[in-house]
C-alpha cells in the first residue's frame, strides 16, 4: 500500500510544513522570505522527492483544498476589509492590472518569435499560446475555457505538460512577487507619497486575536454557510463567479458591528491560504516538465520567457507611475498567479489596504483573460 496516497498523511505533512514554515519565518534568517514563501519550498522539495503526492499523482486531498479551502481563506481574510482602503489604492492597482495584462499578451508574443514553440508543437503551439495567455491574465477559467474551444483536453501527454509547465511556472512567480520588493528597493527605493498612503500591518494586541469559542463557532459557521450561499447563487447565474459572491458578502459582513468584534478570523485566514500555498509548492513538478524532453523544455522556456517580460514591462511602468514595489508584486501575481495568490501577497506583505483591490483585479483577469487568449490564437 502506498502510504503517500493516504490523505490523512498528506494532511499531516501539510499541517507539518506550514508550522516549520511559520516557526522558520520568525527566525532572523527566515524573516527574509517568510513564512509563505518558505511553506511553498518546503512542500515543493517533498513532492519533487516523491515523499507527497504532486500534479501527476494529485488526490481528491489537493482539489479539496483548492475547491473549498482556498475560497473560505479569502472570506476570512476579507472581514477584515475596510471599504475606504480601495479610495487609495483600487483605482492605481486596476490601471498597473490592465497594464499587466497587456504586458502579458506582449510577453507571449515576444515569447513565441524568440522561442518558436510552433516548430516542435505545429499548429498546436497557437493553442498554448493563447492559453497561457488566458492564464497569466486571470488563472485556469480561462486556461481551460481556450482549451475546451480547441479540444485541446483530448490531447492527453500534450495537455498535461502544459498544465505541470503552467504550475511550475506560477510557483516560481510566487517567489519571485515575494523577493521583488526586498530587492528593488535597495536601488530603486518607494515614493514616499504613494507608500504613506498604506497601511502598516495591524498590531493587534494578543487578546484582540486570541479566537475565543464564541468568535470560533460564529466564524466557522459563516464561512460554510457563505460558500453554500455562493455555490447556490453561481447555480442560477453560471455568468457570474462563486469567488466574487464569496468575496461580496464576506465585504458586506465586514462592515457590521457584530462580525468586527469576532476575534481570530484573519488569524483563521492566514493559516488556511499557508495550507492552499502548501498545495500550491507540491503541484511544482520538476519530473513531469523533464519527462516530456524537447517538448517539455521548450513549453517551460516559452512560458517562462513570456512571465519574465510581463514582469520587466510592470515592473519598469510601474517603477514610473507609482514606485510601491508591493503593491507592484501584488498586481503581477493577480496576472500570473490569479486573486488567491494575490491576496496571499497581500497579506504576507502585511498590506490589508490591498487585500480588497486584489480580489477586485484577480476578478477582473478573470473576466478579460479569455478574450486576450481568444486574440493570441487569432493573430498568431
Amino acid at each position: 500500500m502506498d502510504f503517500t496516497a493516504n490523505p490523512i498523511y498528506v494532511l499531516v505533512i501539510l499541517c507539518l510544513m506550514v508550522i516549520l514554515a511559520v516557526y522558520a519565518g520568525k527566525s532572523k534568517f527566515g524573516k527574509q522570505f517568510g513564512a509563505a514563501l518558505l511553506v511553498i519550498l518546503f512542500t515543493a522539495v517533498l513532492a519533487n522527492l516523491q515523499l507527497i503526492p504532486s500534479a501527476s499523482n494529485s488526490i481528491e486531498l489537493y482539489t479539496a483544498i483548492f475547491q473549498y479551502v482556498a475560497p473560505i481563506s479569502i472570506f476570512y481574510l476579507l472581514l477584515n476589509v475596510n471599504l475606504a482602503s480601495i479610495k487609495q489604492a483600487g483605482l492605481p492597482m486596476i490601471g498597473l492590472f490592465v497594464v499587466g495584462s497587456l504586458a502579458t499578451t506582449l510577453g507571449i508574443l515576444i515569447s513565441w518569435f524568440l522561442v518558436s514553440p510552433d516548430r516542435v508543437l505545429g499548429e498546436d503551439g497557437r493553442v498554448v499560446a493563447g492559453m497561457l495567455t488566458g492564464t497569466y491574465t486571470g488563472g485556469s477559467v480561462n486556461f481551460n475555457a481556450i482549451a475546451l474551444e480547441y479540444d485541446f483536453q483530448e490531447k492527453g501527454i500534450l495537455y498535461a505538460g502544459t498544465i505541470a509547465v503552467d504550475n511550475v511556472v506560477t510557483t516560481l512567480w510566487i517567489l519571485a512577487t515575494l523577493i521583488i520588493p526586498v530587492v528593488l528597493r535597495r536601488f530603486w527605493k518607494d515614493r514616499a507619497t504613494i507608500k504613506s498612503t498604506a497601511h502598516k500591518p495591524s498590531q493587534l494586541l494578543p487578546e484582540e486575536e486570541r479566537m475565543d469559542l464564541n468568535s470560533l463557532m460564529w466564524l466557522v459557521f459563516l464561512g460554510l454557510a457563505a460558500f453554500y450561499l455562493s455555490d447556490i447563487v453561481s447555480g442560477y447565474f453560471p455568468q457570474i463567479p462563486s469567488i466574487l459572491t464569496l468575496s461580496t458578502i464576506g465585504i458586506i459582513l465586514a462592515q457590521t458591528k457584530f462580525v468586527a468584534n469576532l476575534k481570530g478570523n484573519h488569524n483563521l485566514g492566514m493559516y488556511l491560504v499557508l495550507l492552499f500555498l502548501a498545495v500550491i509548492g507540491a503541484y511544482c513538478e520538476i519530473s513531469a516538465v523533464t519527462e516530456l524532453k524537447e517538448i517539455g523544455i521548450t513549453l517551460l522556456l516559452f512560458a517562462g520567457l513570456a512571465v519574465l517580460f510581463h514582469g520587466i514591462l510592470v515592473i519598469l511602468i510601474g517603477g514610473l507611475l507609482y514606485r510601491d514595489w508591493e503593491m507592484i508584486a501584488i498586481v503581477s501575481q493577480a496576472n500570473v498567479g490569479g486573486g488567491t495568490t494575490a491576496i496571499a501577497l497581500a497579506e504576507t506583505f502585511g498590506r490589508r489596504d490591498l487585500v480588497l483591490p486584489a480580489i477586485l483585479v484577480g476578478t477582473l483577469g478573470t473576466a478579460i483573460g479569455t478574450y486576450l487568449g481568444f486574440f493570441v490564437v487569432y493573430i498568431l
